[in-house]
């Protein structure tokens, strides 16, 4: 924001009006409130507006129009790409919006712009309903929603925006708008996967389902007897019922009371399975895993709460993630999956997965702008690492990865789980014909493509 009377004098006035707080260059907090998920990204608003409301959320929004500034949504701050954060214009931080109000008897949930998965879960939990939710306790449930939304759910429930009843919206010339099937409906529509790019989320209402029992078995293995632990694993998914979920995946031994302490620090296959449902039940899903030889076990029942926890990555580290949505999991490519994993960062919290599809993923309505819903696994290098140093090793890794499954890949994408990867990939996360549509939605509600900071459709 380039200094001058106008803009000294709007921001004074925004300071003043707003019921939340604003920073800017020079601040104490600047610093602090532009700090993201994601080390490697580095951006300096003009202004930052941390919103209490959404009255707070329109006089931002028209105090950039007003001063030409180009506009980022910060709700869980955890896109990989640094999406909640621009240089030079206006972010409207919703971080201090996280009111949850569950509604039982029409089991769906009002949930507030900035409200992360804690707080939708453990607001949920006493009331024996759960919704789709990321599978870290720390990610925005905006974003989240809009983006899509695969979570540890999603077999039994389906995707997060399978589950979307209604969407606040303030839009990019401050006006605000409720989407549902009945009002806006083609705005609507265009918010099942077109993440932010039509206004800022004030609140989003979800519907819930009900869940009584949830359990959850992990088990750790050395990386050379991966590939028959994940053959396994996929055989119990292709056998099992849509309550059954979790993941395959390669990760740095965890220093968890029941992982040998050798063992700690080094490259293993880990195997969690999910399952709504009781202990005894999931020890009968899982009985061809747990017959294997393994170096760890835990198996228990828990609060699905309790899960979203279990693999939290703490902020301030450097972040690189890509994904490729696979037709099947032959043999041949879970050999080539596990053979790349000794070139991942180790020790490091990144992780190589691969996701279950199915269930009432694939079963739910195809209308949607979700082009990935049909694939049968998500092949998912997720990079997390701390030195500098490392950073070729891990992008490297991350590309190799993604290069190895490609031959499998049906070409779709879960745009939340990738950076910018440029125009083809937005094109392969929302799909040619739908984006023509999204298309034509954004020129109505952002015709100046304000809100741009995102898997961004450029208007019509």
């Amino acid at each position: 924001m380039a200094p001058s009377s106008k803009a000294g004098a709007a921001l004074a006035a925004l300071r003043e009006d707003l019921a939340g707080e604003v920073f800017a260059p020079g601040d104490p907090g600047y610093d602090e409130s532009r700090t993201v998920f994601n080390a490697l990204i580095d951006r300096h608003p003009a202004v930052i507006a941390q919103c209490e409301g959404a009255a707070d959320v329109v006089r931002a929004v028209r105090f950039a129009r007003d001063l030409d500034l180009k506009i980022a949504v910060r709700g869980g701050g955890h896109s990989v790409a640094g999406m909640a954060l621009n240089d030079n214009g206006l972010v409207v931080d919703l971080r201090r919006m996280h009111e949850v109000t569950v509604h039982p008897g029409s089991a769906s949930v009002r949930v507030e712009g900035g409200a992360v998965m804690s707080h939708l879960d453990r607001a949920t939990q006493p009331h024996g309903l759960a919704t789709t939710g990321g599978r870290v306790s720390t990610t925005g449930v905006g974003g989240f929603v809009l983006g899509g939304g695969s979570g540890w759910l999603d077999r039994p429930f389906g995707l997060a925006v399978d589950n979307l009843l209604g969407v606040e919206l303030v839009t990019s010339d401050g006006s605000t708008v409720l989407a549902t099937a009945e009002e806006n409906p083609e705005l609507f529509w265009a918010l099942h996967g077109g993440g932010g790019n039509f206004g800022v989320a004030t609140a989003l209402t979800l519907k819930l389902h009900e869940l009584h029992e949830f359990s959850v078995a992990l088990l750790m293995f050395p990386p050379e007897t991966g590939p028959e632990a994940v053959r396994a694993y996929r055989d119990i998914i292709a056998t099992g019922p849509p309550e059954v979920g979790g993941a395959a995946l390669y990760i740095t031994g965890p220093p968890e009371p029941f992982v040998p302490g050798h063992l700690v620090g080094t490259l293993l296959c880990a195997v969690l399975v999910t399952y709504v449902g009781g202990e005894e039940g999931l020890r009968a899903l899982a009985r061809p895993l747990l017959a294997l030889p393994h170096e760890a076990e835990t198996v228990s029942a828990m609060p699905y709460a309790d899960l979203q926890c279990m693999l939290d990555i703490p902020p301030g580290l450097r972040n690189h993630w890509s994904a490729e949505y696979v037709t099947g999991l032959p043999d041949e490519l879970v050999d080539v999956f596990c053979a790349r994993a000794p070139s991942m960062p180790v020790p490091s919290p990144s992780q190589q997965v691969l996701f279950p599809q199915g269930g009432a993923i694939a079963s739910g309505p195809s209308e949607y702008p979700v082009p990935y819903r049909d694939a049968d696994w998500t092949v998912h290098p997720f990079g997390v690492w701390e030195d500098p140093a490392d950073d070729g090793q891990a992008l490297g890794w991350v590309r190799n990865v993604r290069a190895d499954v490609r031959p499998w890949s049906t070409g779709a994408v879960y745009l939340n789980f990738i950076g910018d990867e440029g125009r083809d990939r937005v094109v392969a996360g929302l799909g040619t014909e739908n984006l023509n549509r999204l298309a034509r939605v954004k020129r109505r509600y952002d015709p100046d493509n304000v809100l741009r900071y995102n898997h961004n459709v450029t208007p019509a």
